[in-house]
């Protein structure tokens, strides 16, 4: 089995040289960030590949960070 360091290669890869494809595999092609990634790629090919790498790299850490932990409910 591939390890993390792999996908998340693969993934940068991706993003680099086409941006939608990679959070497209990441993510889904139905998501917003999708879309945006979508957008800001047919406006200028440099904005999508920054707003695919920070998906990429971001959001990872924030969904590996939030893993297997709860918030308490209010009292």
């Amino acid at each position: 089995m591939a390890s993390e360091g792999v996908h998340i290669f693969w993934e940068l890869l991706l993003a680099i040289l086409l941006p939608p494809l990679g959070i497209c595999i990441k993510d889904g092609c139905c998501g917003c960030e999708f879309f945006i990634c979508l957008v800001l790629t047919l406006l200028g090919y440099i904005p999508g590949i920054i707003y695919a790498v920070y998906v990429i790299l971001v959001q990872r850490e924030r969904r590996s960070s939030s893993e297997g932990h709860y918030n308490a409910l209010p009292q």
